[in-house]
């Protein structure tokens, strides 16, 4: 009994030794509470990310492809996001990008370049030559003549089977902006310069770039062609889509080898890029004083000379308008057509041109200055609204058809996606202006965890879970995963983004001097070319 008593005394000093030992160790470093917490609070979601990320994680025989829209064990119905979209795994692939983990991207940019020659139809139709798919999934079939024999294809979805049966015109786009971060993190370049990759990057600027009936140099699409996949009324010249179309064309610029058959694909691609650019510039800007130019314009004007060349009425500015637009700061407008401007801000478009270098360097910071003067609308409880305002009452019935998804304050139709925290992280490191980003992600870090990483947020404030969002979204927690990971490598951001190009400015200088119809009219009448 003396003995046993012995060994529990001693047992017990050794117990407190270690807990005093590691009350002194805890003592060396004390920090603020609130920091700690902080810190502890980070880590612990930031680990939980990763290992949803990785968890998403698709492979094709034996390899990582890509990354699964969702994964959500609550929900039954599966739909379509157990397939590996391309503009959803590219946060994903930015992610393993900036973690060292080349692999994936790698597998996943040739993969898809396999399926872009592939022929689907609709109705009998097949679509350009060159178009990407805007999701895959990977299947097990049987051989034949022997049941227990299986092999993995890739099953592609053009659009084919999507809801409202769109294509998608960002796929092509956001796989060139992949292609050239991949090349420009990883160092390894022989990827983009293989034959059959570089016969990818020219087949999509080919069905890009191709002549048609439109006088714009922005590219003309349906509705649901992009990050917005359903009817909200931005057929036609959409600023996400020209935003990306001109961040890909500097992208490939880049990419492309030297070589006598892209020539004439080159100078279509340095014309583009002039036009365009100005264009946007020009006509897509918007703030306090060119809102009160709108606002006493003249209308039916027949001229080069036209001050209102799109024949816009006064009328169509919005009330909500008037009360958003700052006196410091400005944006540019959701989309342009013959006698129609959509003055809703679309945020995706708008911090892409930042990131791209659309935007000239005056409006980039007065985008950012808009974000911070309107961060209530904008942010509020979680960042970051896809558009402001949300259409409601008679104007939702008729442009979205009624559309039960998209009522107002929901889904695309004002509603709040986490996702959208890489593309504000990027546009925000570009301008040196991180600490909006920053506050954006102390935002989301509040309630994303908890609240199981959903695919968006409703109401005006972003107060609820999206009615029919997704939990634990792939590109919601990537999203969240790139910003942390730019924040605390600013320099890293660069593999994303295009910086001014002076020989662009100078060529449209060139252009305009050059061009034929500044001698159209009388002499010593001033002409302006319109683009």
């Amino acid at each position: 009994m003396v003995k046993a008593q012995k060994i529990r005394e001693s047992e017990l000093k050794q117990h407190i030794g270690r807990e005093n030992e590691g009350s002194s160790l805890k003592a060396a470093h004390v920090v603020p509470d609130t920091v700690k917490v902080r810190r502890v609070h980070s880590e612990s979601i930031e680990d939980e990310a990763w290992d949803l990320l990785r968890d998403s994680i698709v492979s094709y025989c034996n390899n990582p492809v890509g990354t699964i829209a969702a994964n959500d064990p609550s929900c039954p119905s599966i739909l379509n996001y157990d397939q590996v979209f391309i503009r959803d795994f590219v946060p994903s692939g930015i992610a393993f990008l900036l973690k060292g983990e080349y692999d994936i991207v790698r597998n996943f940019i040739l993969h898809t370049l396999q399926l872009q020659s592939w022929e689907k139809t609709m109705d009998c139709h097949s679509p350009g030559q060159g178009l990407m798919p805007a999701s895959f999934k990977v299947r097990i079939v049987h051989l034949d003549g022997d049941d227990s024999a299986t092999e993995e294809v890739l099953d592609p979805d053009f659009g084919e089977a999507a809801i409202g049966r769109v294509a998608p015109v960002d796929s092509g786009l956001w796989w060139i902006i992949l292609l050239r971060a991949y090349g420009k993190c990883s160092g390894d370049l022989t990827v983009q310069e293989r034959v059959d990759v570089q016969t990818g990057i020219k087949m999509i600027l080919k069905l890009c770039l191709a002549d048609g009936f439109d006088m714009f140099p922005t590219l003309l699409v349906t509705d649901g062609s992009c990050m917005i996949d359903r009817r909200i009324g931005i057929h036609g010249h959409p600023l996400e889509i020209q935003a990306l179309f001109y961040s890909a064309l500097l992208c490939a610029r880049e990419m492309l080898a030297p070589e006598d058959g892209s020539a004439d694909l080159i100078r279509a691609l340095n014309n583009r890029l002039v036009a365009l650019s100005f264009h946007i510039r020009e006509y897509y800007w918007i703030d306090m004083k060119k809102l009160n130019e709108i606002y006493r314009y003249n209308t039916e004007e027949y001229s080069y000379d036209a001050v209102n060349k799109f024949n816009i009425y006064p009328d169509q500015i919005p009330h909500w308008l008037v009360e958003f637009m700052p006196r410091r700061g400005g944006y540019l407008i959701g989309n342009l057509q013959p006698a129609h401007m959509d003055f809703r801000f679309f945020s995706l478009g708008n911090l892409w041109s930042v990131v791209s270098s659309l935007a000239t360097l005056e409006q980039s910071h007065a985008i950012l200055d808009l974000i911070e003067a309107k961060w209530a609308e904008l942010v509020a409880e979680m960042p970051f609204k896809i558009c402001y305002p949300a259409l409601e009452g008679q104007e939702w019935r008729i442009i979205t058809g009624s559309d039960p998804k998209n009522t107002p304050w929901s889904y695309h139709n004002g509603g709040s996606w986490p996702t959208l925290l890489w593309q504000l992280t990027v546009a925000c490191i570009k301008m040196n202006r991180p600490e909006i980003a920053e506050n954006a992600v102390r935002i989301a870090e509040r309630r994303i965890s908890k609240d199981k990483w959903p695919e968006y947020y409703d109401t005006k404030r972003a107060r609820f879970i999206g009615k029919q969002a997704r939990l634990f979204q792939t590109w919601s927690i990537a999203g969240y995963l790139v910003s942390k990971l730019l924040l605390a490598n600013p320099n890293a951001a660069k593999i994303l983004i295009n910086e001014e190009d002076s020989e662009l400015m100078n060529a449209f200088s060139c252009m305009i001097s050059a061009n034929p119809r500044r001698q159209r009219g009388s002499k010593g009448i001033k002409k302006r070319f319109i683009i």
